[in-house]
């Protein structure tokens, strides 16, 4: 009974210890930035392709008042509410005093300057594919955003989503960079395809979710229940969505639907930001939307 005992302990030191070396905060190699020199133009496309100011803007901004990236806004989810951090130049209450390593390690990696997980609210399974230069190229151009010193609120979770190591178990699962689409043999179906899978993030609205919250890969892009709030996120597979190349370019550039429509609710937030785009990046969307599979 004793060797019984020793062995069953034993065996759960080896799992405990293999499921804290499974569940660690994985960072970047301290080389991967080595040589990166950043362009903060580049760095602004970027800004608006990702929707930055979508989440980071304080609620109700205005204006240039959005480029205050003081966070803020509310995410209601099955597993609490998550709250939008300050990312302001702000060294204090923001990212000023971030390298372009501790940005790239919580956009690649969802890891803090801490060295914990972050939640899977902010979408970096589709920011891991993004590069270490768009990195860098993204925080030469946030250090010339305006500052806030509004603290960033806490999110407000019950047990056990306030155990972040767990988080790690859900990247094992759900943090892949590779595309989805396979590669598309073709320069404006592959700017479209980072766009889109990357930091334009769409999928983290459009691809519905598992019990997990994480992304049902398989039904890429067929919409689903809004992960925020209540109604259904739209499909935009070629079988549901009709419209042609235009219409999508021209809809992600004025907000108006092929039917004289106009966006509304988060969407026209994101039209907001595709506006600010080159056109060429409008139609690499399009093009990249209507070369979907139909399920």
């Amino acid at each position: 009974m004793r060797k019984l005992l020793t062995f069953v302990i034993a065996l759960g030191v080896i799992a405990g210890a293999a499921g804290l070396w499974l569940t660690r905060p994985d960072r970047l190699p301290g080389t991967a930035l080595a040589g990166v020199s950043a362009e903060a133009g580049r760095g602004e496309q970027l800004f608006w392709a990702g929707g930055c100011v979508s989440c980071h803007a304080a609620p109700g901004a205005e204006g240039e008042d959005k480029l205050i990236l003081a966070g803020g806004m509310r995410l209601e989810s099955p597993f609490g509410t998550f709250v939008s951090p300050n990312i302001s130049s702000d060294p204090t209450h923001g990212i000023g005093a971030w390298s372009v390593d501790d940005l790239a390690n919580a956009m690649l990696r969802g890891v803090s300057p801490e060295g914990a997980h972050y939640y899977p609210s902010f979408p970096y399974t589709s920011y891991a594919r993004m590069s270490v230069q768009d990195i860098a190229d993204l925080k030469a151009y946030l250090d010339t955003l305006p500052a806030s010193d509004t603290p960033s609120a806490p999110h407000e979770m019950g047990f056990p989503f306030t155990i972040r190591r767990g988080i790690g178990l859900w990247k094992l699962l759900n943090l892949d960079p590779d595309w989805v689409m396979a590669d598309p043999g073709d320069a404006v179906l592959e700017r479209g395809r980072f766009l889109v899978e990357g930091p334009g993030h769409c999928s983290e609205c459009h691809t519905p979710r598992d019990g997990f919250g994480g992304l049902d890969t398989a039904n890429w892009m067929a919409g689903g229940p809004n992960p925020s709030g209540p109604g259904r996120i739209p499909s935009l597979l070629p079988d549901a969505l009709t419209w042609s190349a235009t219409d999508i370019a021209y809809y992600l550039e004025s907000g108006f639907t092929p039917d004289f429509d106009s966006a509304g609710g988060h969407m026209a937030s994101v039209v907001s930001n595709m506006e600010k785009l080159p056109a060429a990046d409008r139609e690499a969307i399009a093009a990249y939307i209507k070369a979907l599979p139909v399920n």
